[in-house]
């Protein structure tokens, strides 16, 4: 007589984490930080969930909302300074160089949020905290509504920028491309740009960052608006 095998358990996979929006990001943040924006795809996701791309469509629409969550999950390590009267445009300039250094890292990211219209909780305390700071400056509520939405795209395109020549040698090269055209530029062609050309690529990034914040802040508290919109009006009314 023959011993008898012992039964083969079907059970002996670990029972699959339920998925969710949270780790749909969390799993999204992994791949972006060790392999790049460009490696979180559906297919991969669905792959390292062991599931199918079809089922996460249930947690976000598209890979837009999906960039949207990204970056609310990297904003949960910005710091928001407190809002004050005493030092409110110091606090501010600091406050977009921390996000933009942040996305920095991020160059894809940062490309993807310009056309973008975040909508998370942790983009809107960012939005929050900026008015704050405007408003403790003395913008005028409007122009300080009005005004995020420049100094936000400021930031994020200087991400994007610099992150990108950071990452690409091509990139780099056809700035010291310009850079060596515009010095052998001939005055009798080009007369303006030989008259500015010690300026024009002068200082720092952070030093150009700062004053670009600068003016735009300058220009929220001094700037009127149009008279057609100096009043009031709805949604529809802008899009005309």
């Amino acid at each position: 007589m023959s011993p008898r095998r012992a039964p083969v358990s079907r059970r002996d996979r670990p029972a699959k984490a339920p998925l969710s929006r949270d780790g749909l990001v969390s799993v999204a943040m992994r791949i972006m930080r060790e392999e790049g924006l460009e490696r979180v795809t559906m297919r991969r996701l669905a792959a390292e969930l062991d599931t199918g791309p079809a089922s996460l469509y249930v947690y976000v629409d598209n890979m837009t909302e999906l960039h949207g969550a990204l970056l609310d999950e990297l904003l949960r390590d910005l710091p928001l300074p407190p809002v004050a009267e005493d030092g409110w445009q110091e606090a501010l300039i600091s406050l977009l160089g921390d996000y933009t250094l942040l996305l920095w890292t991020y160059p894809s990211l940062a490309r993807s949020v310009l056309a973008l219209r975040p909508s998370g909780p942790n983009y809107l305390l960012l939005v929050d905290r900026l008015l704050g700071l405007l408003e403790a400056g003395g913008i005028p509520e409007k122009a300080a509504a009005w005004g995020v939405d420049p100094l936000l795209q400021l930031a994020t395109a200087t991400a994007a920028e610099q992150g990108t020549r950071h990452e690409s040698a091509a990139a780099a090269g056809e700035e010291q491309q310009l850079a060596e055209v515009v010095r052998e530029a001939r005055a009798e062609e080009y007369p303006n740009i030989v008259r500015a050309r010690a300026d024009l690529f002068s200082g720092t990034g952070e030093q150009r960052m700062r004053w670009y914040l600068t003016v735009l802040l300058a220009g929220l508290a001094t700037t009127p608006f149009p008279p057609r919109l100096s009043a009031d009006t709805g949604p529809a009314d802008h899009d005309r």
